[in-house]
């Protein structure tokens, strides 16, 4: 296996024990156990991983939560990452179409995401030849956004400051709305919002910039599970001398007067340590800590923060060399109206979809496996919310089949004659990706970001107690690269950011 500059071993410095094995998780506890720290990780699953999860159903294995990643070209941000991580042999990845990696239906119409700047904008532009300018205009804009974000680059900074302040409280749509005022553009330059479930008015324009800027430049499937990530970095962690532990549920943080010193887990396990990182959503951490360090105000700001809505997902397997591989991620609306579909009908679920492919192999002609993703209200499913995966009872799967007819029926209107190729189909809802991922009412990218409560629902990876710290999707943002650059200022609170920066740089 391929290691970045590999430290030299030499004595172990403090212990840190880290709570969960996410991406977050995993990374942090990859660049410490890399720079000399002796490293615990944490896991209440069988499986590490957190959204890199996947499941497999016949032999068909299945992704979870991460379903594609960006910007991999050579010299690309995503690249450099991976090989800093020493994930470039261990994970392998498939283009997606360069000519449009992300379809839009909308409508009716159908329009494309293509990769490369140029590209983008030219093919946007055969759909709208009168706001050639303005579409160039949103690119130009994307790009600024993301050049004003240090370490997205992988500049060297002083500053605790990693987003500037007008990109923080500026919405989505009224950023789109800044560069064309024509109704269906503005509509199909948000047309992959599925991806960061935005809400109208709320949602800050660097969670989509920064995004579309990265999937942008280029895009990929993994091939053969997400899970390979988890792999990888878990290797690599315990080749350093970390250690990993799996079906490790946390029940408490335990502090004394001054700062954490220990983590009990449901058997009564206890792991002490000198540094502390939970990868668990912040509201569920906070539950776990009944110390006096963390004040009343604190805890009932984070209590208080409104999450991303969540999701009903249809696992598809196909019947044998039936369904081509298609190379695109397709986007489908009912009409042009995108924004504010969390707040559907539950008699007109659904409104929309995310369907997909999954990359078995490279070069693959035909397709083995799918996934139809739809929004799904927590409140659809809360009458089971008492109960266990597997023990819900006969209402809630007649309730999970029931929608998964809708979606696949949906599914068969754009793509005539796809049930006909369905051997078998498997769901999850809200509850499963509460049970598996500890997110808070199954929520699809953890805190909903809000511009304008940008201090309010923003979670630092600093706490007030002095050694703990957070990691993951909801202290940056969500994806591969948001939850990348957020472990990144984690684990930079204990061994600096310069150094990681120059480790990153010199492998490249």
């Amino acid at each position: 296996m391929y290691f970045c500059n590999p430290l030299k071993k030499r004595g172990l410095k403090d212990k840190i024990v880290i709570a969960g094995s996410g991406l977050g998780g995993l990374i942090c506890g990859y660049i410490l156990s890399k720079n000399g720290y002796e490293v615990v990780v944490l896991e209440k699953n069988n499986q590490i991983g957190g959204c890199l999860q996947t499941f497999t159903r016949k032999g068909v294995k299945f992704d979870t939560g991460m379903h594609y990643i960006g910007s991999m070209e050579e010299g690309e941000i995503m690249h450099k990452f991976f090989k800093y991580f020493g994930l470039l042999d261990d994970v392998k990845i498939s283009p997606l179409n360069k000519n449009g990696f992300e379809v839009i239906s909308l409508g009716g119409e159908i329009y494309k995401y293509a990769n490369g700047f140029a590209n983008f904008v030219e093919t946007l532009a055969q759909k709208f030849p009168d706001n050639q300018a303005d579409i160039q205009c949103y690119v130009d804009k994307l790009k600024l956004i993301a050049d004003a974000s240090p370490l997205y680059n992988l500049q060297n900074i002083n500053s605790n400051i990693f987003i500037d302040t007008e990109h923080v409280t500026t919405s989505v749509n009224d950023f789109i709305a800044s560069c064309t005022d024509n109704p269906k553009l503005r509509n199909v330059l948000a047309g992959n919002l599925p991806l960061y479930a935005g809400v109208k008015d709320k949602t800050p324009v660097y969670v989509q910039a920064l995004m579309n800027n990265f999937y942008i430049q280029s895009a990929y499937r993994i091939v053969g599970g997400s899970d390979s990530i988890a792999f990888s970095l878990a290797k690599s962690i315990e080749s350093f001398g970390g250690k990993i532990y799996k079906n490790a549920k946390v029940e408490e943080f335990i502090c004394d007067e001054k700062r954490m010193t220990k983590i009990r887990l449901k058997n009564g396990q206890l792991f002490e340590g000198q540094y502390f990182i939970s990868n668990i959503h912040p509201q569920v951490t906070i539950s776990k800590i009944h110390s006096p360090l963390l004040r009343q105000v604190y805890r009932n700001r984070i209590a208080n923060i409104e999450n991303t809505i969540s999701n009903f997902t249809v696992f598809l397997i196909f019947k044998k060399n039936t369904v081509k591989y298609l190379d695109y991620n397709f986007y489908y609306y009912d009409n042009e109206q995108l924004w504010d579909l969390e707040n559907y009908k539950s008699e007109e679920f659904p409104l929309n979809y995310l369907y997909m492919h999954q990359a078995v192999e490279l070069g693959g002609q035909y397709a083995e496996s799918a996934q139809i993703i739809a929004y799904m209200r927590y409140d659809e499913v809360k009458s089971w919310e008492n109960t266990s995966i597997g023990k819900r009872g006969k209402d809630y799967e007649a309730f999970k089949q029931e929608k998964a007819k809708r979606l696949i029926d949906k599914l068969n209107e754009q793509f005539p004659n796809i049930k006909d190729c369905i051997s078998d189909y498997y769901t999850s809802s809200p509850l499963t990706y509460r049970d598996y991922t500890a997110t808070v009412n199954g929520s699809m990218y953890g805190i909903l970001k809000d511009k304008n409560y940008p201090i309010q629902t923003r979670i630092s990876q600093r706490t007030k107690i002095p050694n703990f710290f957070f990691t993951g999707q909801n202290i940056n943002s969500h994806g591969i690269l948001g939850v990348t650059i957020g472990a990144i200022t984690t684990a930079a609170e204990i061994v600096g950011k310069e150094l990681i920066v120059k480790e990153i740089m010199n492998c490249d």
